[in-house]
């Protein structure tokens, strides 16, 4: 049996992200679980894992951006179970960074997984990172 609609809540994670790029992660925080599993892998740090982890990631995140614009997204692929499932996507926004007065574009690269709690999706896994365009391997080597 195939679990609710995900396309509505993709909407609705669209518009927080929106948000988030203007400063407010709130709306996001909503669509996450609230299940110790939780987990959020961002450009800046670290994964973190945990419910109060996971916000504090979001607002040190959210706090560093403002004015964003619209963000728009490409879908990669995608899968909807039971009640598991996960997009990819490349996000692209625009928006003012840390102390800067200029918009600089934000290009990522998105994984998203989705589950059922209590008959409605919510995220359990955020993973984004810059990496939207071919690279050398030595890219991946730390000095």
């Amino acid at each position: 049996m195939p679990g609710p609609d995900l396309e509505p809540v993709v909407e609705q994670y669209h518009r927080a992200l929106e948000a988030f790029v203007r400063g407010d992660p709130e709306i996001q925080k909503t669509l996450f679980s609230t299940r110790d599993d939780v987990s959020l892998a961002n450009p800046l740090g670290p994964p973190a894992r945990g419910r109060s982890a996971v916000e504090q990631t979001m607002d040190g995140a959210a706090s560093q951006l403002r004015e964003g614009e619209p963000i728009t997204f490409e879908r990669i692929s995608g899968y909807t179970g039971t009640d598991l499932a996960y997009i990819v996507e490349i996000e692209r926004a625009r928006a003012k960074v840390a102390g800067s007065d200029d918009v600089s574009a934000i290009p990522l690269r998105v994984t998203t997984i989705f589950r059922v709690e209590d008959g409605q999706w919510k995220v359990l896994h955020r993973h984004a990172d810059p990496i939207t365009s071919p690279r050398p391997i030595e890219s991946i080597i730390q000095p």
